[in-house]
């Protein structure tokens, strides 16, 4: 098998930590939408965020293969959590690539060790998929910034301290004049709007920030200027396998889950399993989870020994995220009328699955990509 002893041991931690302390809350978080701090502070004491931070750094030095694997694992204990992990993640890679070493020396240590909660801010109303069409601005005022605009559905924009913004520097250049800044979320002329209460992954707050001559040091640029569209697609390839290896923790437990209650579920006088109809959901069921899995590996191997990876990326998150909506679905068939009741896991995986083909680029945009990339490069 290509996976090595640190990968099993690190999936083993990542599992028993799913196990033991993330499933028996997510209940919990779902129906009461809280961000849950205390395990979050467990995962940075355990080195479960900033995976692939180099040691160097101070961080664990893993692969992203061993990414992919704990963002499955937290996943099958609550997607949530894996969400926040695949944030941090990227908030990590974005300081370990273009970050000053002041700027790693300030912040990184913290966001590993979840002392500062970060968010990604991107999104606008004018700009979803498309983000040529953010009208947040930042102007230079002597040494610093003025920044002025509004985000969107922001992950942790209720309960971050810091926000990594995407705000243009230059009008006139299009994608080539938007810049990326550190943004203290405490900050006068910060304000946040309400979170949003979504259809699943309650646990992930989300919300919008307004920003309102907020004034930055000139050290808040991360990187350099105008270069801030090409550091967000720098890491768009690690994004996207991050959330295809969460899309597959979903289908996992969709899986375990309805495969316990095939067991123990009678009808007729015989256990459902025995039923070929049943039968048949569950092997659809894993082939296509194993499917997915296998596509994830291979994109996440592709990024670590620096193959193109973009096709592999696309691909692994759209038949992912397509995978875990139409296996969760049949989770929930397999238990019948209490699959759609509240308080049963399946139901509650259906709802978590859906985002998977919208955030990150929607799974049609994925098409379009492997397409271009088809077109452009062939079929190899």
């Amino acid at each position: 098998m290509y996976l090595t002893e640190t990968h099993h041991q690190v999936r083993e931690m990542a599992r028993d930590f799913a196990d033991g302390v993330v499933r028996p809350l997510a209940e919990e978080l779902d129906r009461d939408e809280r961000f849950p701090a205390e395990i979050y502070d467990q995962m940075g004491e355990l080195g479960l965020f900033g995976i692939c931070v180099p040691e160097e750094m101070g961080g664990p030095g893993f692969d992203t293969v061993t990414y992919a694997l704990v963002m499955e694992e937290l996943s099958r204990g609550y997607s949530s959590v894996a969400d926040q992990c695949g944030l941090v993640e990227l908030i990590s890679t974005l300081l370990v690539r273009h970050g000053t070493d002041a700027q790693r020396t300030r912040h990184l240590g913290d966001v590993m060790r979840a002392k500062t909660r970060v968010a990604y801010c991107i999104t606008e109303p004018e700009a979803g998929t498309d983000v040529s069409g953010i009208r947040t601005e930042a102007v230079r005022d002597g040494d610093g910034w003025v920044l002025n605009g509004g985000k969107i559905w922001i992950h942790n924009a209720p309960v971050a301290d810091l926000g990594f913004v995407l705000a243009r520097t230059d009008k006139a250049a299009g994608n080539r004049g938007m810049s990326i800044f550190i943004v203290d979320l405490h900050a006068g002329g910060v304000e946040r709007g309400p979170k949003e209460h979504k259809m699943g992954q309650r646990a992930s707050q989300v919300g919008a920030l307004t920003f309102t001559d907020v004034r930055l040091p000139s050290d808040a640029l991360l990187g350099e200027e105008n270069r801030g569209f090409h550091m967000m697609m720098s890491v768009l390839d690690k994004g996207r396998v991050g959330i295809a290896a969460l899309a597959v923790g979903l289908g996992q437990a969709g899986l375990e889950a309805a495969l316990d209650y095939a067991r123990q579920r009678k009808q007729f006088n015989q256990a459902i399993a025995e039923f070929q109809g049943v039968q048949w959901l569950l092997a659809d069921m894993a082939k296509d989870i194993e499917a997915a899995r296998l596509l994830v590996h291979s994109a996440a191997h592709k990024i670590d020994i620096g193959a193109p990876a973009t096709k592999a990326c696309s691909m692994a998150k759209c038949f992912a995220g397509d995978m875990a909506v139409a296996r969760t679905a049949d989770a929930v068939q397999v238990f019948g009328g209490s699959g759609y009741i509240r308080g049963f896991e399946v139901e509650r995986l259906y709802r978590d699955a859906k985002i998977t083909q919208i955030y990150e680029g929607t799974n049609q945009i994925q098409r379009m990509i492997i397409a271009r990339e088809l077109l452009r490069n062939g079929a190899a």
